[in-house]
């Protein structure tokens, strides 16, 4: 994808007095009190902030924190914590905090080699509806714009995608810039055999990328409720277990589409069952023939687990979304932890993305052995469905004058 890039604008030195204005992501998770609990994203933001500061620009930063209401400000919603850490991580001179400002579309004062974060851009009114007067405020506050925020790259809102439209110059930054060019690697151009995981509770939720993937991939290997709908699909039972009954023959238009191209979604050989959904519930493997009628399926068996991690292992890339089995529970856990420890252990470019994928990823401690990590959820299964995110799109349309 060809877009502008920071590290371009930087090499062409052209960052130096310029004001830089970086919609960054930093929509962390908050305890009762406020506390910042996990600073992944904070952290994840600083490459952009000192690269422009290093350059000698006059930063600002912003991002969405929750959902406030525009116009509506309350203590809950403000980034004032995210401030701080982010002064702490910058240290020397932020240590207790990063300037926050607030009412800051008609203007902002910060000189060069300075930063400052402008309060929860969500507060806005008109931020979520792209509203044009609102982006063209926006625009006039900077020489430069750099959006660094993967995980809001699928919605088109005034700092996403209508600064965009009107700053002088509009680019990606560092964190942006990689994810493109790991989702290219996977999508546009991977290396073969291209084996896609999808899991989760429902097919109804990521039918669309099923279907998608389904003409692109050479392994379709599914997990979760979605396998067993599959596996109702192929004519086994499966109990009590969750499944979409309805979307049978969407399941069996997914199996045929991959056979069409002489590939395949592998249904499980065995399952691991148990009678209720707990922790301490008693686990049974099973064949997948011998599914009782009070069965409820939480976990793929070691007998699938062990094919479909050949299968991963043979693979030139991976792209991994969803556990397999109910992996929160120590019993169900084995499946998803196999495919975990397969894709570490294979030598193919793998991609991750997810929530419930980062928490396993993190769980089996495999952060290092995965190609590339991509922090945005619903991003991500928008670019696996096949969308072109409007983030990408504006910024690519920018590139070419």
């Amino acid at each position: 994808m060809n877009i502008l890039r920071l590290d371009q604008l930087i090499a062409q030195g052209k960052l130096a007095g310029q004001r830089v204005f970086i919609r960054a992501d930093l929509n962390v998770p908050q305890d009762d009190a406020g506390r910042i609990t996990e600073d992944t994203r904070i952290r994840a933001s600083l490459p952009a902030i000192r690269m422009a500061l290093a350059a000698g620009a006059a930063v600002m930063v912003t991002s969405h924190l929750g959902r406030p209401t525009e116009g509506q400000f309350k203590a809950a919603d403000s980034l004032a914590p995210v401030a701080l850490r982010l002064g702490e991580l910058l240290g020397h001179p932020y240590e207790n905090g990063v300037p926050l400002v607030s009412g800051w579309v008609d203007g902002v004062n910060v000189q060069p080699g300075q930063v400052v974060m402008l309060e929860n851009c969500r507060l806005n009114q008109g931020e979520k509806k792209n509203d044009e007067a609102l982006a063209r405020k926006m625009a006039a506050l900077c020489d430069i714009y750099v959006n660094d925020a993967f995980g809001t790259a699928h919605r088109a809102e005034g700092t996403t995608y209508g600064i965009a439209q009107f700053a002088p110059i509009a680019c990606a930054g560092p964190l942006l810039s990689a994810e493109i060019d790991a989702i290219s690697q996977a999508l546009s151009a991977p290396k073969r055999p291209l084996v896609a995981i999808v899991a989760g509770s429902k097919v109804s939720s990521k039918l669309t990328i099923l279907n998608a993937l389904s003409a692109k991939v050479d392994g379709l290997i599914v997990g979760g409720g979605i396998a067993n709908t599959f596996m109702l699909a192929a004519g086994l039972k499966v109990g009590k277990s969750l499944a979409e009954p309805d979307l049978l023959d969407a399941a069996r238009a997914v199996i045929a589409a991959m056979a069409g191209r002489g590939a395949a979604v592998p249904i499980p050989v065995d399952v691991v069952c148990a009678k209720r959904f707990a922790a301490d519930a008693e686990a049974t493997v099973k064949a997948a023939s011998d599914v009782d009628d009070d069965d409820l399926i939480l976990d793929i068996g070691p007998q699938t687990s062990a094919l479909l991690a050949e299968q991963i292992k043979s693979a030139g890339t991976i792209v991994w979304n969803g556990p397999v089995g109910v992996f929160e529970f120590e019993a169900f856990s084995h499946g998803t932890e196999a495919i975990a420890r397969a894709i570490a252990a294979s030598p193919a470019f793998s991609i991750a993305g997810g929530g419930d994928t980062l928490a396993a990823i993190a769980k089996y401690g495999i952060e290092r052995d995965v190609g590339y990590i991509s922090t945005g959820g619903g991003a991500f299964l928008e670019v696996l469905e096949g969308k072109t995110l409007p983030a990408f799109e504006i910024l690519a349309r920018r590139a070419q004058g």
